[in-house]
């Protein structure tokens, strides 16, 4: 049995020994209860056996010489006993569950601390090829031209997917692991981030960013014919129209 199952079982046994010192506490409340409300009444009732004995003149009115029986004084012993077992029980119930509050915390890190490793690992398996792509995307008048730009957009788009999908399933629970990006990595569009998603290339050859996430430009798809970013549209109107 590994040491997660043991933390396992001892953690699905927690409750029932928790009821069983509950019900403890709570017997043993009852007999505090009692013991006390007996002790009141007796030691009223020899409170009242010494004014009457001193009214009478039996016994001399000395505090020094007045005390309560021995049952009294046995009962309030039993009392603080009691007393005393209840706080053991109570710290003990208390122990046993920040025990494995920080059993708990220590398997937690230790599930997180694995989850990051397989999530660097598949995030640096995945950069060769990233990469790869980036450096495609930025060389500009290339062998295939324009139309060579958007081939390679697909083949970039297929790469950040399975980067994607890799993510995924590296951190299956989608906690937030505080994995750095890659300072390397290019970014594009107006929002200067890396790749992700869907692109789209402008047609200026001359274009001081080139590649556009659809969302940022509000494309829902692959435009037909020639398009141009928002910047280089406006630097073509203005020269039209000198």
């Amino acid at each position: 049995m590994s040491s997660l199952d043991e933390f396992q079982a001892n953690l699905e046994s927690l409750p029932n020994i928790l009821q069983k010192k509950y019900a403890l506490l709570r017997d043993l409340d009852r007999s505090l209860q009692d013991i006390q409300k007996q002790n009141e009444q007796r030691c009223e009732q020899e409170i009242e056996d010494i004014k009457r004995e001193v009214r009478s003149g039996s016994i001399i009115p000395n505090t020094s010489l007045i005390r309560f029986s021995d049952e009294a004084l046995d009962e309030q012993k039993h009392s603080v006993r009691i007393a005393d077992e209840k706080v053991a029980l109570a710290v003990q119930a208390y122990d046993l569950v920040d025990t494995h509050i920080q059993q708990l915390d220590k398997y937690l890190k230790k599930f997180d601390e694995e989850l990051r490793r397989e999530r660097e690992s598949a995030a640096a398996s995945a950069l060769p090829a990233t990469s790869q792509d980036g450096g495609a995307k930025t060389g500009k008048g290339g062998e295939g031209g324009r139309g060579g730009r958007k081939k390679t957009r697909q083949a970039t788009a297929a790469a950040a997917a399975a980067t994607e999908t890799a993510t995924i399933a590296a951190n299956p629970t989608g906690m937030d692991l505080d994995i750095p990006v890659d300072p390397n990595e290019p970014t594009y569009c107006f929002c200067n981030q890396v790749s992700y998603g869907e692109m789209v290339a402008c047609d200026n050859p001359n274009c001081k960013i080139e590649w556009f996430h659809f969302g940022c430009v509000g494309l829902k798809e692959q435009p037909k014919g020639k398009w141009y970013c928002s910047d280089c549209a406006s630097l073509k109107n203005r020269r039209k129209g000198r």
